[in-house]
């Protein structure tokens, strides 16, 4: 294994497309450390949460090696999630990840991030959060984000976890969008399972950020930390106070939407289809992506066509993609990892005619969705919307 110096910097496009690859079985937390590995890290700040304390632990590992410049671990989610924040300030490349309780723990954060202009990249393995307590795979915690001004890619798989970490640093360092972002992965499903990735052998690592092109000034030795206030004034008076506030969550939304082009040339299409002419569509994200695909294979051995939407981008969301790949379907299906349907809540405010869409199946709290789930449902889950 080369050392960190031994390491050329390249573009993110030549990471993803054009670098030497070759085929590992690992497992999504591995997959998050051999991303870290190529990702040129200056700071990384880790706190334990099960099932994402191992991802972590293996940056840690990173870090004595040489392949991430600091490292420590935090007093509890809140602290690392202010620490990080401080070092992206500061102008450096960071990377983080927690889940579950964590994740709310640390949430306050997370719109303070959108609203610095922080280009923070993070992993979230989402996991129950509601007692009883349980430590089983549930993405309710994506449901309470949706909001809070950052970027959201759902990940099908450790390959997908691999990819879309590499491809966020580029995506979020751009000036025009420069809003932090979330990878997520269905905790335990992918993060403690072993799979087939391809991942970048060549002795390469990414591009340093460089923290000159930040649209807001970094904080450093010689600049004033006006950041989040620059403005004293509007401490001043309400009616400033308001439209300086409104303009920025308007400027939010905007980057995200500026992101898109970026998005798309690493991610391709925002969704990807199976079978779109079908009459019946299965729309999902995460590893209910993964059951979707086996549910279509049983319902084809009935004679049933069924296709498959799958929804990697969920912040910003692919309004026209969705609304475009569901506008002749006649039944829609969304499983979902969660008991709240925070995606069928999201398609139904997307498409006309919302009541073709059947609400389920979900399963939470950790429990497994055999495809058989998928297709009871199809078969006799009556169109009601949401």
């Amino acid at each position: 294994m080369p050392s960190y110096n031994d390491l050329k910097e390249v573009s993110t496009e030549y990471m993803l497309f054009k670098a030497k690859r070759e085929e590992q079985f690992i497992t999504g937390s591995e997959a998050v450390r051999e991303a870290v590995r190529r990702a040129n890290i200056e700071v990384a700040i880790s706190y334990p949460i099960t099932p994402q304390s191992e991802s972590m632990h293996l940056v840690g590992d990173l870090y004595a090696e040489g392949f991430v410049k600091e490292y420590f671990r935090g007093e509890n989610e809140f602290a690392v999630m202010s620490e990080i924040a401080g070092a992206a300030m500061g102008g450096a490349r960071t990377f983080t990840a927690t889940c579950g309780p964590g994740t709310l723990r640390a949430f306050e954060n997370f719109p303070m991030w959108a609203g610095a202009r922080l280009p923070i990249v993070m992993a979230f393995m989402p996991r129950g959060v509601n007692s009883p307590l349980t430590i089983q795979p549930d993405t309710i915690e994506m449901g309470f984000l949706l909001d809070t001004g950052i970027m959201m890619l759902h990940a099908e798989n450790a390959q997908d976890l691999y990819d879309m970490l590499l491809m966020s640093f580029d995506i979020v360092e751009q000036t025009s969008v420069h809003i932090p972002i979330g990878v997520f992965i269905d905790g335990f499903f992918v993060t403690h399972t072993r799979q087939k990735v391809h991942i970048v052998t060549e002795d390469v690592r990414l591009k340093p950020y460089n923290p000159s092109l930040s649209p807001v000034p970094i904080m450093d030795m010689e600049t004033p930390p006006f950041r989040c206030m620059r403005d004293p004034f509007v401490m001043k008076s309400n009616y400033i106070s308001y439209a300086a506030h409104a303009s920025w969550q308007q400027e939010i939304m905007a980057s995200a939407q500026r992101a898109k082009r970026h998005i798309k040339k690493y991610l391709g299409n925002f969704i990807e289809q199976e079978n779109p002419s079908a009459p019946i569509q299965i729309v999902a994200s995460g590893t209910a992506v993964s059951q979707s695909r086996e549910a279509i294979k049983m319902l084809k051995e009935d004679g049933i066509s069924a296709g498959l939407v799958k929804v990697k981008l969920i912040r910003p969301f692919p309004t026209k993609e969705i609304k475009n790949a569901l506008s002749k379907t006649e039944k829609i299906i969304i499983p979902e990892f969660n008991r709240t349907g925070w995606l069928a809540r999201e398609i139904a405010s997307t498409i006309p005619n919302n009541d073709r869409i059947v609400p389920g199946p979900r399963v939470y709290g950790g429990m497994t969705m055999p495809p058989e789930v998928i297709v009871e449902v199809v078969k006799n889950g009556t169109p009601i919307g949401i």
